[in-house]
């Protein structure tokens, strides 16, 4: 059982009224998906976030707030996904970063072109964090005890 569980992140990173967003395929489809990625055993899940991020886009960030905690089980995968997003802003573009493989492109994105069906999100879990950040419901980092 302990395989069909994986512990992610991801970041909202906003930056003048726009998102930086990660186009990628999967399956043969193009997704969108908020930058995100696997904790890695012993690694603190802020500094996943900071590290997935920088690996799927070439910018270094600023974690800022806490969205949520969310959960998904693939439907063909049959693998749980639990999902902590941090809110972000950027401070850098890294030119020398190469981009992980499975990444097609980086862009920075409206609302607007998010919610455009031409737009298929990679999950439910990549709107459902834009509402969340529209509403405002930004929580304090001090929940975070980072013991690693």
């Amino acid at each position: 059982m302990p395989n069909k569980i994986h512990l992610t992140v991801a970041t909202v990173v906003v930056q003048d009224n726009k998102f930086l967003m990660v186009r990628e395929t999967q399956e043969g489809v193009e997704v969108i998906n908020q930058p995100a990625g696997h904790v890695e055993p012993g690694e603190d899940v802020m500094a996943a976030a900071l590290r997935e991020t920088l690996e799927e886009t070439a910018w270094d960030i600023k974690i800022t707030g806490f969205l949520g905690f969310s959960n998904t089980k693939s439907a063909t995968t049959g693998i749980t996904y639990y999902r902590h997003t941090f809110l972000a802003e950027p401070l850098q573009f890294n030119a020398t970063a190469e981009l992980d493989p499975d990444i097609d492109s980086a862009e920075w994105m409206s609302a607007a072109e998010i919610r455009d069906p031409s737009n298929i999100p990679r999950s439910g879990m990549v709107l459902q964090v834009l509402e969340d950040y529209e509403a405002g419901r930004i929580f304090s980092l001090e929940m975070f005890r980072n013991g690693l």
